[in-house]
């Protein structure tokens, strides 16, 4: 009755932002990521009789607020009549900061839950019930580049292209490692109630889809980088003009994007995309990662610099 499992936070190249459904936590539009392989999240779930509620701890840190939607998911996966469970999370990057934490967590909680519970549902299953929890969970729960769609009242993931296919890496600068003032789904809300850009942001994401999905399967790193460039700069555009305005960015991601134009200007392979948060993710080719790294760690106010290949699928793995 105790699991452990492991899941890499995914980076949105074709994001979504909005939802259709609220309450089912349904995305308004599809979107395309890429999981990461050296970023992770470790969910060890234990089922116990004797405890009276459900406890968490992230980090070694007792997490009593976070508790409830940790709880919601573990009845989706086990049932309301299961145990009480003791979760124990651990992550190897910032958390609740723009890095798509959320997304490994809860892929990580219905692998680990599941597996504690007999290991009886589908990565479909798990897909499905992690989405509840948190929108791009659904994506992590599958490795190298991912498409979600929502479909007939739920989503499907989709493995485009292995990690092994196109070994691109990813170059994060943290630009301020603290959490988000206004969540994610807060803020999508707001979006999709007062931006005028809404609606069109809709209307063009299967264009951006289908470019970007053509240029992976070619592996069209110039298509690609435009089509994700420029859909990462839509979605923020929704929020700015949104009310109260949603501006995630701050100085630094200002300048740390203008970095990575400067070093495309020169000939290197990269491009950069941000979500809800003021992170910046510099995708390259292998041989760009040391030039791209340079020029990230040299820009002020950066605090940290991550890396990272793509990666697998999330899965169990030993206790120990």
């Amino acid at each position: 009755m105790r699991a452990t499992a492991r899941a890499h936070p995914n980076i949105a190249l074709i994001k979504y932002w909005g939802k259709r459904d609220s309450v089912r936590n349904l995305p308004a539009a599809g979107s395309i990521s890429a999981t990461l392989g050296d970023l992770w999240t470790s969910m060890t779930v234990d089922l116990d009789e004797s405890l009276q509620a459900d406890v968490l701890a992230v980090n070694g840190r007792g997490r009593a607020d976070l508790l409830p939607r940790v709880a919601r998911c573990l009845d989706d996966v086990l049932g309301t009549s299961r145990a009480a469970a003791r979760v124990a999370s651990r992550a190897n990057f910032p958390i609740a900061a723009g890095i798509a934490s959320s997304a490994s967590a809860f892929a990580a909680l219905v692998v680990a839950a599941d597996a504690a519970g007999g290991g009886r549902r589908s990565t479909a299953e798990l897909a499905s019930l992690a989405g509840r929890a948190s929108g791009s969970a659904a994506r992590s729960l599958c490795g190298g580049f991912v498409e979600l769609q929502p479909a007939d009242g739920d989503v499907t993931v989709t493995s485009l292209r292995p990690a092994s296919g196109w070994p691109l890496r990813v170059v994060i600068a943290v630009t301020d490692a603290g959490p988000k003032a206004v969540g994610s789904t807060e803020a999508m809300e707001i979006s999709r109630a007062t931006s005028p850009f809404y609606a069109r942001w809709l209307e063009q994401q299967a264009d951006d889809l289908a470019a970007a999905r053509a240029a992976i399967a070619a592996r069209d790193f110039s298509g690609l980088a435009t089509v994700a460039e420029h859909n990462c700069l839509k979605m923020h555009s929704v929020m700015w003009s949104s009310r109260p305005p949603i501006v995630y960015w701050n100085g630094v991601t200002l300048d740390c994007m203008r970095a990575v134009r400067e070093l495309r200007s020169e000939g290197s392979d990269v491009f950069f995309t941000i979500d809800a948060g003021p992170q910046v993710k510099a995708f390259c080719a292998a041989a760009d990662e040391a030039r791209v790294h340079a020029a990230l760690a040299a820009v002020a106010g950066v605090t940290d610099v991550l890396v990272s290949g793509l990666g697998e699928a999330a899965v169990p793995i030993d206790d120990a």
